[in-house]
């Protein structure tokens, strides 16, 4: 009798530590954890990604500044191709001319001529994969969110320029011609006066006029 009891009061002990120990764990298995918010991903750089490399960022906003960013790249593209168009033919027609140690005169000009369209056709090429290269380069550059900023920037900024009446432009042009020739008097003046007066103390030689 006297072990059934003790083993009834173990399974009572173990029973209350359950109960007491069961509540704080349901709670921690069937509690929601706070989630780890991520970082929000910048609308400039999230619309740019997601438009592909096609995608205009911002588009007909800063239209001025772009075409005139475009038109800058245009002429420093072409200046670029006429400066590759003229000289590569004269740099790249060595590598292909081999006449000097050829004696005959009509195969020597055939072979000089021959070199001269190798010469051409490889700056042709050259010159096309520049501006292959430079388009996409530049075409890259200016849909940017950066750089796009700043050119929508600076076309609102230029906006805000108070630009002067024709009225005042040729009031202020009057202005500098006046004052111009006034100045080149004075200036006439005192060459004249100094030029005397260094010819009658005899460091110069003759009379300014």
């Amino acid at each position: 009798m006297g072990w059934a009891r003790n083993d009834e009061a173990d399974d009572d002990e173990k029973a209350m530590a359950t109960d007491v120990i069961a509540p704080g764990a349901d709670d921690d298995e069937g509690g929601e954890k706070p989630q780890q918010q991520q970082p929000p991903q910048k609308s400039a750089e999230r619309g740019a990604r997601d438009g592909g490399f096609f995608h205009i960022y911002k588009r007909g906003q800063g239209y001025w500044t772009r075409m005139g960013t475009a038109a800058a790249a245009l002429l420093i593209a072409a200046l670029v191709v006429n400066f590759l168009w003229v000289n590569l033919p004269v740099w790249l027609r060595p590598m292909f001319d081999n006449s000097e140690a050829i004696t005959d005169l009509n195969q020597k000009a055939a072979v000089a001529q021959h070199a001269a369209a190798l010469a051409r056709n490889w700056t042709l090429g050259i010159c096309s994969g520049f501006l292959v290269v430079y388009a996409i380069v530049m075409f890259w550059l200016m849909k940017k969110p950066q750089n796009v900023d700043f050119l929508i920037g600076t076309d609102s900024e230029m906006k805000k320029v108070n630009w002067t009446s024709r009225k005042e432009l040729w009031g202020s042009t009057k202005v500098v011609i006046i004052f111009m020739f006034l100045i080149a008097f004075i200036l006439f003046g005192f060459d004249v006066i100094f030029g005397y007066f260094f010819f009658f103390i005899t460091v110069l030689k003759s009379r300014p006029f």
